[in-house]
């Protein structure tokens, strides 16, 4: 099988975390010093209990429940504009990742939930790390080098047994094309197949005869 990258690979393990009781202005030093979008906030056994976010944080800076300014009539986001600690600050409850989830299983999450990264736990509720937009999209930006290099490796090699140079592989800005030899007419869909599962694939052109060439 080809390997799937998941959460546990992408995300950081290294993360800066708040407690309930952290001031508001420490967590606008924190996210500036560490250059963060958010935070997540966790209880004394280090399960993540909120969010604190970047937004949140303008919220108290502006003494408006809108970031733009808006006055609005919410007021639990009037309540988040006078809020001193990050648990009043933050959203809650927290939506969660596991560490082995596949990237998109995670970026559905992401998209469904409306939010821009997810605390990761593990099997205790703990916090192991932290996964963002941005690191999901890395694994789908990947170079041709990469690419042609997983195609030929473990597709046409070590799944499809094929012998060195038997299919030819060029790869430009991820899409693949495939040219040469297979011994049966059958591997032609499977192998154009597991090149479309390869991450960062984007299409897949195959110039395939059974048979050898002479």
């Amino acid at each position: 099988m080809l390997h799937r990258r998941t959460v546990g690979d992408v995300m950081t393990e290294e993360v800066i975390t708040l407690r309930p009781d952290t001031p508001v202005h420490e967590i606008a030093a924190l996210m500036d010093a560490n250059d963060i979008a958010a935070a997540p906030v966790v209880d004394d056994e280090g399960a993540p209990i909120g969010v604190v976010s970047a937004s949140d944080v303008l919220r108290h800076e502006t003494g408006m429940p809108d970031p733009q300014g808006s006055d609005g009539n919410d007021e639990h986001a009037w309540g988040k504009a006078r809020a001193r600690t990050a648990g009043a600050l933050m959203s809650s409850p927290v939506f969660t990742a596991r560490a082995d989830w596949t990237i998109p299983r995670a970026a559905r999450e992401l998209l469904g939930r409306h939010v821009k990264q997810l605390p990761v736990v593990g099997d205790h509720g703990l916090l192991t790390g932290i996964v963002s937009r941005s690191d999901l999209l890395e694994t789908f930006v990947r170079s041709d080098v990469e690419i042609r290099g997983e195609v030929e490796r473990d597709v046409l090699g070590r799944i499809l047994g094929l012998e060195k140079d038997t299919v030819a592989t060029e790869v430009r800005e991820g899409a693949v094309t495939l040219r040469g030899n297979v011994p049966d007419p059958r591997l032609v869909p499977v192998a154009v197949g597991l090149c479309q599962g390869v991450e960062g694939v984007v299409a897949v052109d195959a110039h395939l005869a059974a048979g050898r060439a002479d």
